[in-house]
């Protein structure tokens, strides 16, 4: 035999005698990777339409999460038989004891009590048993031979049978879409403004009425309008309470908010009549064939990478690891959290990474707000005042650790301030929005609707915007704002009549000159009223609950509703300059203002302050007692001594007086309120 003759019948056992490890290794690599990372992005389809994902890109890291593990673990091993057979032996096993003491790991967190080290232990236990039994006999690794093809298994539930199906197969869906029917020849430009978490009561004063002095601009709108003060969102998660109003269906099935899920939705009812000008956040309901590719958010592919691997890092861990989005009580579902298969009680999403485009998302809206040859749909879905909070009235930010509690004594007050001086920034892009339409015109030429997806509830111990805030606290979660103005509206008007926002849908059209082809749970505004003053609000899709309305809706307006929070605490402080005050000293253990170097250098002209003060308090002041925190000499805020969170901070307040603050260095002072008498405390 020559040379080359040989070279090759070795290349061809060695080739031979790999394949039964890599068959081995796709199949245990399928049980510890692919199928836990494809169930739970299957169960997330938001996951991908927030990452601007499309189907190129989704099959594609399916494709990675389900190759790429096993070929690296492999071609690894697979090196090691240079060394020899026994080495090769030796690497393979190992190999398949770490691979099932991960899969250990995953279904030993399912089904037993013990986390941290001693599931880890079992889990290596595991591991090492199933390796050493693989080394003695053959049972064990035809098994996983057999098992290979599980991995194709695992794609084809995600591609064909998880909610996230809907984005990767969109095609057939977008079949079933209606023709447009046109009830008249002219059709008014659209402009809708869609916010989100906005609870009607955040913009209402003490007798029920908009709070001018607040939200001069949302008044404006409020008198040029007609405010559906009875309005009410159908959920409080924004993937069901979108798709809802824009198709005026109720929420049936936990599929994708996407085209594909939701054919029959606004933008495929104006296309063809309408050019459109769309702008979604979490949602995809306007097809690439009216809305082109959309917008492209940032991030890609590596970005989805980067969550896949901190997610498998969560799933692999023998720990309960604590939950990556800090705000979790207030987003809805992150991946991560997707995990369990349970909808939560508090529907939850994560919108971090979104925060800082806001303003620029609605600069690029204010732009497109001109009159077109032909009509036009305005549409931008805004995360304001939603969550994270970290603008000031005017729009300045400031910084906020990400990761604050949300709820309990001191920390429910400071997070509804918070809220409503980011109400107060959506107040101002509001007025930036009348503006721009009389600049141009369309203020009155077009069919304007401004309202919410949902509210939130900032009632101690049900804050959030499940069941449980719904029966709490019903006035914050479901009553949003609504304002409705038809072309040439110049005279306010008052509508109480029990709207719903799956009536969101029939009216645009109705006011857009086209009619629905579909059948829709809601009626128009033209329609004659419900006369059921039962609200249906859909906390998981498919199972409506009837919220009555036993006098809430009269409560909201005559300023009696609202959040159930403790009082202020002494308001008469605010403002006052520290030296018109009696003041003492106390020694002892020194608080720490964990933020107090930002206050060292301020430079209002870049639009940030460092508005947020918080930190530690030793363990001498009690939970509940009032403090006041001064800036440059001045009381700014007042809050109390609350139970430390998990970084140990027991304060946080929000100066909201911008005045407060000057360029350069600037004092921050903290004080205990003791009847007439504020007491200084040391700073570390």
């Amino acid at each position: 035999m020559t040379e080359q003759a040989t070279r090759a019948t070795r290349t061809k056992n060695w080739a031979r005698s790999e394949v039964a490890p890599l068959l081995e290794i796709l199949a245990l690599c399928g049980l510890a990777i692919t199928q836990p990372l494809l169930d739970v992005t299957g169960q997330s389809p938001d996951f991908f339409l927030f990452y601007g994902a499309g189907r190129g890109k989704i099959l594609l890291l399916v494709g990675i999460v389900t190759l790429v593990p096993p070929l690296a673990l492999w071609l690894v091993g697979a090196l090691t038989r240079l060394v020899g057979p026994r080495t090769r032996k030796i690497t393979h096993a190992t190999t398949v004891g770490l691979l099932v003491s991960a899969i250990a790991i995953q279904f030993g967190k399912q089904l037993l009590p013990m986390r941290g080290w001693l599931l880890a232990v079992i889990g290596i236990a595991v591991g090492a048993g199933i390796a050493y039994a693989y080394w003695r006999w053959r049972v064990p690794g035809q098994l996983m031979r057999i098992a290979a093809l599980g991995p194709l298994v695992f794609v084809a539930l995600f591609a064909f049978a998880s909610p996230t199906s809907a984005v990767v197969l969109p095609s057939a869906a977008l079949k079933a879409r209606a023709d447009v029917t046109q009830t008249r020849a002219s059709h008014p430009p659209v402009v809708m403004l869609m916010l989100d978490e906005f609870p009607l009561v955040s913009v209402l004063d003490k007798n029920g009425k908009i709070d001018q002095n607040k939200y001069p601009h949302i008044a404006e709108l409020a008198n040029a309008s007609t405010w559906y003060r009875n309005a009410t969102g159908v959920s409080g998660w924004t993937p069901y309470a979108m798709p809802a109003m824009l198709t005026g269906r109720h929420p049936t099935k936990a599929v994708a908010p996407h085209y594909a899920a939701y054919p029959d939705n606004l933008f495929t009812l104006l296309g063809g009549t309408y050019d459109t000008d769309v702008q979604e956040t979490i949602t995809e309901l306007c097809p690439p064939s009216e809305c082109g590719d959309g917008v492209k958010r940032e991030g890609g592919l590596p970005a989805l990478l980067r969550e896949v691997v901190g997610l498998f890092r969560q799933i692999a861990s023998p720990r309960d690891e604590p939950a990556r989005d800090p705000e979790a009580s207030y987003r809805e579902n992150t991946l991560a959290e997707a995990r369990s298969g349970v909808a939560p009680d508090d529907p939850k999403f994560r919108w971090d990474t979104l925060d800082d485009n806001q303003p620029s998302r609605f600069t690029t809206f204010l732009d497109g707000l001109v009159p077109t040859p032909r009509p036009k749909l305005h549409f931008l879905h805004l995360l304001m005042p939603h969550t994270p909070w970290n603008y000031l009235p005017s729009g300045t930010r400031y910084e906020a650790p990400e990761d604050f509690p949300l709820d309990g004594p001191g920390w429910v007050e400071t997070a509804r301030d918070r809220h409503l001086a980011q109400v107060g920034y959506t107040d101002l892009l509001v007025g930036k929005m009348i503006d721009r339409m009389k600049q141009t015109g369309l203020w009155d030429k077009a069919a304007l609707v401004v309202t919410a997806d949902h509210g939130v509830s900032f009632t101690m111990d049900h804050q959030g915007r499940g069941m449980g805030p719904v029966k709490a606290s019903p006035e914050e979660v479901l009553w949003v704002p609504l304002f409705v103005k038809t072309p040439a509206q110049q005279a306010g008007a008052v509508d109480d009549r029990n709207w719903q926002h799956v009536d969101l849908l029939p009216t645009v059209a109705d006011l857009a000159g086209v009619a629905v082809p579909w059948e829709v749970d809601g009626r128009p505004a033209s329609a004659s009223p419900r006369t059921s003053h039962d609200h249906v609000y859909s906390d998981l899709p498919g199972k409506p609950v009837n919220i009555p309305d036993t006098g809430t809706f009269q409560r909201i307006i005559t300023g009696q509703a609202g959040p159930h929070m403790a009082l202020p605490i002494r308001p008469d402080l605010i403002g006052k300059q520290i030296d018109t005050l009696r003041v003492s000293g106390t020694a002892g253990p020194r608080v720490k203002i964990d933020n107090a170097s930002a206050f060292a250098d301020v430079a209002p002209d870049t639009g940030r302050l460092p508005a947020l003060v918080y930190g530690h308090l030793p363990a001498t002041i009690r939970d509940g007692t009032p403090l006041a925190i001064a800036v440059n000499g001045r009381i700014g805020v007042t809050t109390k001594a609350t139970w430390a969170d998990k970084q140990g901070r027991r304060f946080a307040a929000l100066v909201s007086d911008e005045g407060l603050f000057r360029p350069g260095a600037n004092t921050v002072e903290l004080y205990e309120i003791a009847g007439d008498e504020l007491r200084r405390l040391p700073i570390a």
